[in-house]
């Protein structure tokens, strides 16, 4: 704390004076004794006695005006009495009497840390808070939720999506319902409990024969939905509370039966591998697991496998789950990067990288995410290593591929399409806008930046990280804003110094950023994708800037103006650019079980789901933080 000014007993009378209140008499007074008016009036007999006159007037005024009363003009108060008349007496002689009180005491003046302390105080006991209704618009969030399950509950339940415009299903994710576990544990934040025990009963009588039955899955897309899901509702329903109940509806354990013998399948994908890294593809009732067609894998798929695994052993005390997952990150561990960062490819069969495309977007992005997220899962284990690797990734990006834009210098994350030894391109996919959120998880480690600050936790490379994730934030946002649905399209090229893109932009005139942007005709859709309110979430809960929260509510708004249907459900869209904007018939699973959940929390209590307690997994699945302190 500051040292307090020296303050003069004299400078605090004086100004108190200065503020005194004084009646209007004293001021007439004053003011004429002390003019001109004065000197000129005193020096004849006739000026003395017009002056006394003159302020005996005033006086007479005075207290003629304070003792009168206003006439009815209803005929009620024609004949008042005598007690009417008392009371006149008495009220004319207190008025006189309050004109000559004395003037009220001030309080003392307030130094200048006193005066911080009080205004600290009086903003955390929310007497400041003025602002939007943020209850009212979390209820909306609510709403839209209900809206886009009845669409799926009423024309395609049991299948895995919906498609809202010709009310039907499809299966693109292998058939095991996914739109129902992705939605699960939304329904459970959010309290909708009619959903939970209609999505419940549905896996209780119908995901154990689908496990068994179905074909082919993506072992990524299969692991982050429906294992992620299913053990989330696990959790939340209270799974891992003595007595494992839930005392209406399906048991807890009835969603981790299910990621058990789900995650069972699945392991073939690891164990018939020829390297540490898995197959792609797993054939549910074959048990069988293949590559792709290319015989590629996913650099980001293969590596955001773990934050489930380990929380399935965990859960079950079976280590089989978490030592195959692990196998994969201590395996990129060994081999070669440019400044921390990988090629998107990566062969099962040889075990190493393909080519030497690197980017932050598709087949990149969620390798970056896990090193962090698999780190604070498990905080006072011997995974350190994945710190490391986190830090020294951000440093390549932050070398390699972060940018300016002209003229108005948003902040972008670009690509390396020939790697270290070719040129950045400015292209950026929408789903690099995790990476804001991201970057402020691995600076503060969840808890707030007030709170990192006070205790001094923040070291200079975590303070310039912070930075980074608010500008490419407003990166973000503008890549929204900058359109005439207020959608942001699924990639973005940006003017650069030195190398200007040609193409259309957004469509809004209005925006500031409507030359810095550019959108290609192939990539002006949009999908209901969640990685920028994701981040604008993590943002408000660790910097407590309500702009993020504003900035969620516009899109939220945007997505109710074009993208909900009216029998149910919400679309995506072909062309953000054009009013109004062309619908494709698809209903993607994460709207429900990322994009409204996240903008859910965004508008809501702090407390619910504390960053510096859970991990969100890819897909929005929140999980706890098991650190060494806690039994295991």
């Amino acid at each position: 704390m500051s040292k307090s000014l020296p303050y003069s007993m004299k400078d605090v009378h004086y100004d108190n004076a200065k503020f005194r209140q004084r009646s209007f008499f004293k001021v007439i007074t004053q003011n004429m004794l002390t003019s001109n008016l004065k000197r000129e009036c005193v020096k004849c007999s006739t000026g003395k006695f017009l002056m006394l006159l003159m302020l005996c007037g005033l006086a007479y005024l005075m207290l003629t005006r304070m003792s009168s009363i206003h006439p009815s003009t209803d005929g009620t108060a024609k004949n008042v009495g005598d007690q009417k008349g008392a009371k006149l007496i008495a009220d004319g002689s207190g008025r006189l009497r309050r004109l000559w009180r004395k003037p009220p005491r001030l309080p003392p003046m307030l130094t200048p840390d006193e005066i911080t302390s009080r205004n600290r105080s009086l903003h955390n006991s929310g007497n400041l808070d003025v602002g939007p209704n943020w209850k009212a618009r979390q209820q909306r969030v609510k709403e839209a939720f209900i809206h886009a399950w009845s669409g799926y509950k009423n024309y395609a339940m049991g299948f895995d999506e919906l498609m809202p415009l010709s009310h039907r299903g499809v299966d693109g994710l292998g058939g095991l319902g996914a739109t129902i576990i992705d939605a699960l544990d939304t329904a459970m934040i959010m309290g909708v409990d009619e959903v939970v025990s209609e999505a419940g009963s549905w896996i209780e009588e119908h995901l154990p024969e689908r496990i068994d039955g179905k074909g082919q899955v993506n072992l990524f897309e299969t692991t982050i939905r429906i294992v992620g899901g299913l053990l989330s509702a696990y959790h939340l329903s209270g799974g891992e509370q003595s007595g494992n109940a839930s005392q209406n509806g399906t048991k807890p354990a009835v969603y981790l039966e299910n990621a058990r013998k789900l995650a069972d399948h699945l392991l073939i994908a690891f164990t018939s591998s020829p390297s540490a890294i898995p197959f792609s593809d797993v054939v549910l009732h074959d048990r069988a697991a293949h590559p792709a067609p290319d015989g590629l894998s996913s650099t980001s798929e293969v590596s955001t496998l773990q934050l489930e695994f380990n929380y399935l052993s965990s859960l079950t005390g079976d280590p089989k789950y978490s030592l195959e997952s692990m196998k994969v990150l201590e395996h990129l561990k060994t081999l070669p990067k440019v400044e921390g960062l990988v090629p998107i490819y990566i062969s099962p069969h040889s075990g190493e990288f393909s080519g030497e495309n690197i980017r932050l977007g598709s087949r990149g992005d969620s390798y970056y995410e896990y090193l962090i997220k698999v780190w604070l899962q498990n905080q006072g284990s011997n995974w350190t290593y994945l710190h490391n690797m986190y830090e020294e990734s951000i440093k390549g990006v932050k070398h390699l591929l972060v940018r300016k834009s002209v003229p108005n210098g948003l902040v972008f994350v670009g690509e390396l399409p020939y790697g270290p030894q070719g040129s950045v391109s400015p292209k950026m996919d929408h789903l690099v806008c995790f990476l804001p959120g991201t970057l402020a998880l691995g600076a503060t480690k969840g808890i707030t930046k007030e709170k990192a600050m006070r205790e001094n936790l923040l070291s200079f490379e975590d303070l310039e990280n912070l930075k980074l994730a608010e500008d490419l934030a407003k990166t973000c946002f503008e890549m929204y804003s900058v359109t005439s649905t207020g959608l942001a399209p699924e990639i973005v090229y940006f003017n650069m110094e030195g190398e200007s893109e040609s193409g259309p932009g957004g469509g809004n005139k209005d925006s500031k950023y409507v030359n810095d942007i550019i959108i290609k005709p192939a990539d002006r859709h949009n999908l209901l994708r969640p990685e920028t309110v994701e981040s604008l979430f993590i943002l408000f809960r660790i910097t407590e800037d309500p702009k993020y929260q504003k900035w969620g509510w516009e899109i939220f708004e945007a997505f109710e103006k074009y993208t909900k249907v009216d029998s149910g459900g919400y679309s995506s869209l072909d062309d953000v650019t054009t009013l109004p904007p062309q619908r494709r018939d698809k209903m993607e699973t994460f709207f429900l079980g990322e994009t409204l959940k996240y903008l859910y929390l965004l508008l809501g209590d702090t407390n619910v789901i504390p960053l510096d307690e859970y991990v969100f997994n890819t897909e929005a699945h929140p999980f706890p933080i098991r650190r060494a302190s806690r039994k295991q």
